[in-house]
């Protein structure tokens, strides 16, 4: 009997170390930066430092997504991989494009080419999303919309901040580069009615404590793929 009042008492202690916290989406949704790049490529340095400076801005989430056609000029990229290549030739083909190219900016699911500034902010109110964690599980929660007719989709994503490599072969050799936002695990979420909402969740690990670990989940128009609401979480 004292060993189960014991045990019960602890519980709450217990739940506290495993490390449960929650975050909210803000009344508006923040601008989603993604950036196509890779260690292989001489040119995307630049675009790299400009995602960096992107760090803590509550109304931006950056992602940077390391794709894999650079790799055949002898510097395999440890970041890249090919379901990132296939997202970035997907959202293309979905602007009616065959090809792709890096560095690629694309904001709110469109290309932009006019970084390092960023469009205005749409002030566009979306949908509710939530993201709780208790230990290595993440549970993401999307209330339901009053639209019947609407469908939502969206993806999961892992990042981690703080890496550096040097690269000693193809167009960046003898260089040192740098790397923040980095998407380290992306897994999309098949489509639903939004007015049923939606809820999931993914088993992350807390990762190397040298690279801190982000989990955010991004809720896109199941039909355009345009970025309607995103939460961090960042514990």
């Amino acid at each position: 009997m004292k060993c189960l009042t014991l045990c019960a008492a602890l519980l709450p202690a217990l739940a506290i170390a495993q490390g449960t916290c929650t975050a909210r989406s803000s009344a508006v949704a923040p601008t989603v930066v993604e950036l196509y790049t890779s260690e292989g490529c001489s040119s995307c340095p630049p675009a790299d430092r400009w995602l960096s400076t992107l760090k803590g801005r509550p109304d931006v989430l950056a992602l940077s997504f390391h794709v894999t056609y650079w790799d055949r000029l002898g510097w395999p990229d440890r970041f890249a991989r090919p379901e990132y290549t296939q997202r970035q030739y997907a959202l293309a083909q979905q602007a009616g494009s065959a090809n792709v190219y890096t560095p690629q900016v694309v904001v709110n699911g469109k290309d932009w080419r006019r970084w390092p500034q960023l469009p205005a902010a749409t002030n566009a109110e979306g949908p509710m999303l939530s993201l709780a964690r208790a230990g290595e599980m993440v549970t993401m929660t999307v209330a339901p919309s009053g639209n019947a007719g609407q469908r939502w989709a969206g993806h999961w994503v892992v990042l981690e901040d703080g890496h550096q490599s040097r690269v000693n072969a193809g167009e960046n050799a003898g260089e040192t580069l740098k790397h923040d936002h980095v998407v380290r695990q992306f897994q999309p979420v098949a489509a639903w009615a939004a007015a049923a909402g939606q809820k999931q969740q993914l088993r992350v690990s807390r990762g190397d404590a040298n690279f801190p670990r982000r989990v955010a989940f991004i809720v896109v128009d199941a039909a355009s793929q345009q970025p309607l609401q995103a939460v961090v979480l960042a514990c």
